[in-house]
């Protein structure tokens, strides 16, 4: 059980990751990522990244700029312009629905205006799912100056838009749904130089 625990990533540029095991039961036509992350990178870096065989950026939170976030589908992307962090926390949940193709993006528990991002598309049930590397091949091809380096804590993917209410209870930290990937009950893989640590604050 992860609660109130942070995988910290040690190193700058670093070729460690974190291997992610979900129970995918069939492809996703919507879905839900969020995540907590506390770095002073000021270099690109990816926080979240789901590869298939056929699209290695199948789903993937990247941060190519401290006032930047990308939202990758499918291999497209949108970008979200966000006020440079202060060197605090950033909560982030990004979701997706096929059918209207609509990308959410919520930053500290706030909604930015909604884009629009391959609408009939699905993604693949078969992939590899890791945090602090981009993937440019299905779980590997890594660029080290695309990593990660600081602290992650509650990682979430739901099968599932989630509403306004559950995207504030998971920048609160509160009670949510049942998901394919929970903090909480985290089955998981550190390769290379990763900690799991207790969180230095609430």
């Amino acid at each position: 059980d992860l609660y109130r625990k942070v995988f910290v990533f040690r190193k700058d540029p670093s070729d460690a990751y974190v291997v992610l095991q979900a129970q995918l039961e069939q492809p996703l036509r919507n879905f839900t990522v969020c995540l907590r992350s506390y770095t002073d990178l000021s270099r690109p870096h990816s926080l979240f990244s789901y590869a298939t065989k056929g699209q290695d950026n199948e789903i993937l939170l990247f941060k190519p700029k401290p006032e930047e976030y990308r939202f990758y589908v499918g291999g497209k992307f949108v970008t979200f312009r966000v006020p440079e962090g202060r060197r605090e926390w950033e909560h982030v949940c990004a979701s997706w629905e096929s059918s209207t193709g609509i990308a959410e993006f919520w930053l500290n528990g706030k909604p930015w205006p909604r884009k629009g991002l391959q609408r009939g598309y699905t993604v693949g049930a078969t992939a590899a799912i890791l945090l602090g590397q981009e993937q440019d091949s299905f779980g590997g091809g890594f660029d080290v100056y695309n990593s990660f380096s600081g602290e992650l804590t509650d990682v979430y993917l739901w099968d599932a838009g989630l509403s306004p209410e559950k995207m504030r209870a998971a920048f609160l930290s509160l009670r949510l749904p049942p998901a394919l990937l929970a903090w909480n009950s985290l089955s998981y893989q550190v390769k290379g130089d990763v900690v799991v640590k207790q969180r230095l604050r609430e």
